[in-house]
């Protein structure tokens, strides 16, 4: 066991000391200490599995403040975090996760505590118009993650996260374009649409922004324009809906297929389970 090791660590300093007294004592002291440290631990671990992650929270927390130097502290400290995110207590585990990153600088676990981050972040995200600071978060810690730890577990679900994320981002551009549509302000309405092009190029709504650019400017009457916008849709979405809704436009004859396209969206599926760290 890893506690053993660290125990033998311990008595390998005690051993180098000076006097034989001093010794004795230190080692009662020092093996009482790792004991209630193991078991502060073992207890918050067995709460955890349980389902009472506030106590399971507590334990670790303890475990960690009994014995700040030693290599459960850390682990303790991890522990706490994860046990507030299984429950879907986002902000303390955030608060617990960014002072570990603080504390604990040179852990071999910051892989795993900045894509814990991520989630906790990403799953707080309900609705694109009014979680901006989830959304912001959550793609800045996924990408910490690619950049810092590109061959670690968690660098490829980040970046697919961050996939969604931007399909998010895009899809509130999308709402706010629409809304400067609808209410015929065309200025704004182009820039939005320009954004997801632009900024969100690999993303579902991509389809959609470039008809809207072809819509905006054919009303203004720029028809050059809505063409560029047209031909740029047609060849890479010519079976796109959008594509024939804006053929449309310039063929007046021309009938649109209400059948749905063959092609198929990529939307994966978000996985939430944590891997243990820890056995």
């Amino acid at each position: 066991m890893k506690s053993s090791k660290f125990l033998l660590l311990i008595l390998l300093i005690i051993t180098t000391s000076c006097s034989k007294e001093e010794v004795k004592e230190s080692i009662i002291k020092e093996k009482s200490l790792e004991l209630q440290v193991y078991e502060a631990y073992k207890e918050g671990r067995e709460s955890l599995e349980g389902g009472d992650v506030l106590f399971a929270a507590k334990k670790f927390n303890e475990a960690e403040k009994l014995f700040p130097q030693s290599e459960w502290a850390p682990r303790a400290a991890l522990m706490a975090a994860y046990s507030y995110y299984a429950q879907d207590y986002y902000g303390d585990a955030i608060a617990e996760l960014e002072r570990f990153i603080k504390v604990y600088p040179l852990s071999k676990n910051l892989n795993y505590v900045y894509y814990l981050l991520g989630v906790c972040y990403f799953e707080q995200i309900v609705d694109e118009t009014k979680d901006t600071q989830s959304i912001i978060n959550a793609k800045k810690t996924f990408n910490i993650v690619i950049k810092k730890y590109p061959n670690s577990d968690y660098a490829l679900d980040a970046s697919f996260k961050i996939d969604l994320i931007n399909n998010i981002l895009s899809a509130k551009e999308m709402y706010v374009g629409r809304y400067y549509f609808e209410k015929k302000k065309w200025i704004p309405a182009i820039n939005r649409f320009k954004k997801v092009i632009d900024e969100y190029e690999d993303t579902i709504y991509v389809e959609e922004a470039l008809h809207r650019l072809v819509e905006v400017h054919y009303i203004l009457g720029l028809e050059k324009e809505a063409k560029r916008y047209a031909v740029l849709l047609g060849y890479n979405y010519k079976s796109s809906k959008w594509y024939q809704q804006s053929y449309s436009l310039f063929n007046k004859k021309y009938k649109i297929n209400d059948k749905k396209s063959l092609k198929k969206e990529s939307k994966g599926k978000i996985y939430s389970k944590i891997k243990s760290l820890f056995d």
